[in-house]
Order: structure tokens, then C-alpha cells, then sequence
């Protein structure tokens, strides 16, 4: 018997070509009914065909089958990449006998190169009639980059005792940043929600999830996160209450997501969350957070396993915000590093060098001038991660 991931969504995937290993690449989910939609996109200027196909599509809030694929961006690829886009959509349509503009479009790969579009079409048929409420395992493996492992979260919750579900599946290893970074994230549920509600409750789980993580620095071309209720679960959401509740669920999915790609970023030995507390205000927090966050050298210490205070104080300084050094205090996790701005002697640095030898741990800033605070999720910077993105088009 088939598992259900969750009631009435359908996903497939399998090898179509694009890759040059011969990996799973191209993947679909279906809805048998259409669902309200919602979707956050890259922030990057530069923006792949398929994210400006969705950002039209999106408007309606409404659709039915989203099409990815792996191995290429379909980006920078001019009006042959829009064509490519919508044929991809075409197809599933066809296959599924829908609408074409109810199915939208995903990418991530190389940028700057022709999707092999006549592979993708001969591998539709076998794509479409191969999807199955068990299929999500498959799906997980043909988006992938250079993620190491698949990464899906399926949660249950309850409203006047019914039972519904959120599922999450996302990609992402390197060029990940906040404001969206390359990332692709698909969530399927089957409450009954209409589309404002639901982007709304996207874009607040996203500002606490795929927003607060860092890898590298960089946003990527085609950055997209798709959510879809199809309402066939009976549950409805349609006051505060079930708002709420529909809402730590979506948090729940997509906080795992993120923790996940973080975990598994290119090269990554360590996940390392990143705590301001103290300052001014949440942004002053959050803009020092990210600093420290995205910092190479606070990166390159965390893999080191260096416990290099100085390195965070420093990025924490040139955030742009207040900040008093004669204040502060850093932890690694519950080891005090520095108070008033001063290092804490031997002993300390000792204890906080047996943290970072840990997988995971906490770096805890508070600046004493206010009531703001912000946590991001970073990981450190390994000779594996250039290894990696030196030769990522070979």
C-alpha cells in the first residue's frame, strides 16, 4: 500500500538526462484537485525564467502541479528560456490534462546554459504517469544539487479534532543567504485556506526560516518557495484560531527545512547558531547577527575550531548599528568568552574550544542597549567548500 505524504498530492521523479551522472533530475508534484497557491521568490535582480513564469502565474493564487528540475538554472538563457519554461509547464499539463497555467515552474543548476528541453519532453509520459502519493522520496532525490541527502518534513495537526498535515520538501547547499538564496522549497498541505491567508502565513514562516540562514553569502537567480492547500484533508482554516495553529505548523516544517540545508551545506562540519540579544532594536540585531553570520573569518574560525572572539566582535562592529564594546558578552553555548568587551582568560577559551568541537552549538552576543534581539543559522567554511564551487561546472 502506497504512503500517503499528504492527502491527494501525488510526486514522482526520475532521470531524464540532464545530469551528467545519471541522477534523478527532473521531478513532479500534483494536487488532484487544484489547490490555493502562494510562492516567495529570489530577491536577486538577475531572476531565472522559470522564477518569472511563477511570479506571473502566482497572481491568481491558484494551481495544481509544480515541475522542477535539476542539473540546470534555465537562467540567463534569454526568450528560448522562457519558452523552454512554459513548455515544461505545457507538458505536465498535457500529461495531466490541466491547464498549463495552473502548473509553475522550478530550476537550479548551472546558470547561463539551454535547458536539454528535448529530453525533458520525451521523459513527461513516464514522469506524469509515475507519480504517486508515495513519490516524495523520489521527487526529494531529483531536485538536488549539491545537497548530500534529501530532506523532507511531514507534520500533523489538529484543529476541532481533525486531523490535517503540512509537508515540506526543500534543496539547497551553497549560494544560500538571507533574503532568499539558492534554495528551492515546495510545501504541500491539505487544509482548506484561501490564497491571501496563505501567502501571508508563507511569507511569516519564511522570515523565520529560509531568511535566517546563511552559507556563503550569496542570493541566488532562482531562489523559489511554493506552498500548496488543496483543502481535501476538510480541515478549514478560517478564523484566528486556526490561523495560529496552521501557522506554528508551517513554522515547525519550515525552521526543520532550514536547520536541514544549513546541516548540509557544501562542505559544512559544523551548524552554528548565530544569538543577538541587547541591542537597540530586532533589526540592529538581526543586522549584526547576519554579519557575524556571513563573516569568512568567523566561518573559517568555526571550522578551524578557533575560538577567535576578536573575529566576532569585529564583524558585530562593522554591521552598520549601535554598538558599545565595552558591553558586550559572548557565549559559546553556556561558556562565557568575553564580558565588557574583555576575553575571559585560559580556562574559558578552553571551555569554548570543547564546544566548537561539536557538531552543533551556539554563539550568544548581548550588546546591554536595548530589548532587540535576532538569531540567524550559518555553518563554517571548509576546504571542502571551494573545492566544491572551484570546479562546480565540470
Amino acid at each position: 500500500m502506497e504512503k500517503e505524504y499528504c492527502m491527494g498530492f501525488k510526486a514522482a521523479g526520475l532521470p531524464a538526462g540532464i545530469k551528467k551522472n545519471g541522477d534523478k533530475d527532473l521531478g513532479v508534484i500534483i494536487s488532484e484537485s487544484s489547490a490555493n497557491a502562494a510562492g516567495v521568490f529570489t530577491t536577486n535582480k538577475v531572476q531565472a525564467a522559470p522564477v518569472v513564469l511563477d511570479k506571473e502565474r502566482i497572481k491568481p493564487g491558484i494551481c495544481q502541479a509544480v515541475i522542477v528540475n535539476s542539473g540546470n538554472a534555465n537562467c540567463c538563457t534569454g526568450e528560448q528560456g522562457m519558452r523552454d519554461a512554459k513548455a515544461m509547464a505545457k507538458g505536465v499539463a498535457k500529461e495531466f490534462g490541466i491547464s498549463e497555467e495552473m502548473v509553475l515552474v522550478a530550476s537550479t543548476g548551472v546558470i547561463g546554459e539551454s535547458l536539454p528541453i528535448e529530453k525533458i519532453k520525451d521523459s513527461m509520459p513516464d514522469l506524469v504517469k509515475s507519480a504517486r502519493s508515495d513519490g516524495f522520496q523520489d521527487f526529494a532525490e531529483a531536485i538536488l544539487t549539491t545537497d548530500t541527502v534529501p530532506k523532507i518534513i511531514v507534520r500533523e495537526g489538529e484543529l476541532g479534532g481533525e486531523m490535517f498535515k503540512v509537508m515540506g520538501i526543500a534543496k539547497g547547499a551553497g549560494m544560500i543567504h538571507p533574503n532568499m538564496a539558492t534554495l528551492l522549497g515546495f510545501i504541500c498541505t491539505d487544509v482548506q485556506i484561501n490564497s491571501k491567508v496563505l501567502s501571508e502565513a508563507l511569507n511569516q514562516a519564511n522570515k523565520k526560516s529560509f531568511n535566517r540562514i546563511t552559507v556563503d553569502g550569496d542570493t541566488s537567480t532562482n531562489d523559489t518557495v511554493l506552498i500548496m492547500a488543496n483543502g481535501m484533508s476538510g480541515v478549514e482554516i478560517n478564523n484566528a484560531e486556526g490561523q495560529n495553529v496552521f501557522q506554528d505548523i508551517l513554522d515547525e516544517v519550515m525552521v526543520s527545512l532550514s536547520r536541514m540545508l544549513v546541516k548540509d551545506a557544501e562542505g559544512a562540519t559544523k551548524l552554528v547558531e548565530i544569538t543577538v540579544k541587547g541591542a537597540k532594536s530586532d533589526t540592529d540585531a538581526r543586522a549584526i547577527a547576519e554579519t557575524i553570520a556571513g563573516s569568512s573569518l568567523v566561518k573559517t574560525a568555526l571550522f578551524g575550531e578557533d575560538a577567535n572572539w576578536g573575529r566576532i566582535l569585529a564583524a558585530a562592529g562593522r554591521a552598520g548599528v549601535a554598538l558599545k564594546p565595552e558591553k558586550a558578552e559572548i557565549y559559546f553555548n553556556n561558556v562565557l568568552m568575553v564580558k565588557e568587551g574583555k576575553g575571559c582568560g585560559p580556562e574559558a577559551e578552553a571551555q569554548a574550544t570543547r564546544v566548537l568541537r561539536e557538531s552543533e552549538f551556539s554563539i550568544f552576543l548581548h550588546l546591554h542597549l536595548g530589548n532587540g534581539d535576532a538569531s540567524v543559522l550559518t555553518c563554517d567554511l571548509s576546504i571542502d567548500y571551494v573545492k566544491i564551487n572551484a570546479d562546480y561546472r565540470s
